[in-house]
């Protein structure tokens, strides 16, 4: 009985393939046909600029998309978009079909048991899309702390002149360089950038793309990135929330290869939230709270504290007024291992600036440790996108 049902569906699986390709052979066959001789143009799918570089067309499709909007903005949207991004939950859907393609093959197992095989392949990849992006991930860690975050709203105000009255000198020059006067003050940002990292000197570098949400009222810092070690994908979530921080780095999603907090850790991220703010989000440094020292007509100390952590850095600026380093003595250089911390000197020299939206920042930077050996990069970056005040998703 077994055999006449199995020997049914091959029939009619050959059949339906017969008719696919049947089907498939006409296309062909009328596409060939047509090769050459395309059907004039209507008249509202007339293109006269194309057709003065382009008189005579061997296959013409024509399509029309009205959008309600000037050209600059379609031009800009359609930019941003990217076909090839798949949806977080990818894994899901992977797994229904693998479902769905079993019930399918038990049945026929004689015949059909080697599609069982790339159904195998096909789960460890939707393994490793669970445990990247599913409920327990970092990833979904990260997307829980922004939407807690996001869910705050404040008002905005714009920052006007009187703002800047009791900033340094170079302070000012800064703020009025890039653009923040008549801008809303900033309540949260977010940033979207690529680069490289390595975990020491002598390190290889691994390719990254990151992301990262930082909130003023309520200070947090979330980042979280993506990188690359030996074709190995890796994970990495940097989350200060409060007093505490804490670094947890995967790989393959799967592999605890850093976790890192404590005292070092929190005072660590500190410097790098206040940095942030100086590199990311100047209309940042009207606040109040941060106590400035001039040095110079090119130099700046700040001090500058969160939840109970006080740190030290100096800002160093150009004759134009842009921001071009940042020192502190206040951050811990985590071993390769995660398992010890020592105090080192950090630096995050900038460069680049250009626009982003209304304001001009430094477009690229790196961290530098600065060890009694020499100083390195240890991490390279590049802005992509910055928003300001982004409301709940």
């Amino acid at each position: 009985m077994a055999s006449t049902h199995t020997r049914g569906a091959l029939k009619w699986a050959a059949g339906t393939l017969g008719v696919a390709a049947s089907a498939y052979a006409g296309y062909v066959g009328m596409t060939w046909l047509r090769y050459g001789h395309p059907s004039p143009a209507r008249a509202d799918d007339a293109d006269p600029l194309l057709d003065r570089f382009m008189p005579v067309h061997d296959v013409a499709e024509r399509h029309h998309i009205h959008v309600a909007a000037p050209a600059e903005i379609t031009l800009a949207a359609a930019c941003e978009q990217d076909l090839m991004a798949w949806p977080r939950g990818w894994w899901a859907i992977g797994a229904c079909a693998i479902v769905v393609s079993m019930f399918v093959i038990v049945p026929s197992w004689t015949d059909a048991k080697f599609g069982a095989l790339g159904n195998v392949v096909t789960l460890i990849g939707i393994v490793l899309g669970f445990l990247a992006y599913g409920p327990v991930s970092l990833r979904a860690a990260y997307d829980g702390d922004v939407d807690r975050a996001l869910a705050r709203v404040a008002p905005v105000e714009l920052i006007s002149e009187a703002d800047l009255a009791h900033l340094p000198a170079p302070v000012q020059r800064y703020l009025r360089r890039v653009g923040v006067v008549g801008q809303p003050r900033v309540h949260n940002f977010h940033v979207q950038m690529h680069g490289r990292i390595r975990n020491a000197r002598d390190a290889r570098w691994m390719p990254l793309t990151a992301e990262q949400y930082n909130f003023v009222d309520a200070p947090a810092r979330l980042f979280y990135l993506n990188a690359s070690m030996y074709t190995v994908p890796v994970q990495g979530y940097h989350r200060y929330v409060g007093p505490s921080a804490r670094m947890t780095v995967k790989a393959a999603a799967l592999v605890p290869v850093v976790q890192v907090s404590g005292p070092e850790m929190d005072q660590g991220e500190t410097v790098t939230m206040f940095n942030d703010m100086c590199f990311m989000a100047p209309a940042t440094l009207i606040d109040r709270g941060i106590e400035w020292e001039p040095v110079d007509d090119r130099t700046v100390r700040a001090r500058f504290a969160n939840a109970g952590h006080a740190i030290r850095a100096e800002l160093s600026f150009n004759e134009a007024g842009e921001l071009t380093n940042f020192w502190s003595d206040d951050r811990y250089q985590t071993s390769p291992d995660g398992k010890s911390v020592k105090n080192v000197r950090w630096s995050t020299p900038l460069a680049g600036y250009r626009s982003f939206g209304p304001v001009r920042l430094a477009s690229g930077g790196e961290a530098r440790w600065h060890e009694p050996a020499g100083e390195y990069a240890y991490i390279q970056l590049e802005l992509d996108e910055v928003q300001y005040n982004v409301q709940p998703r």
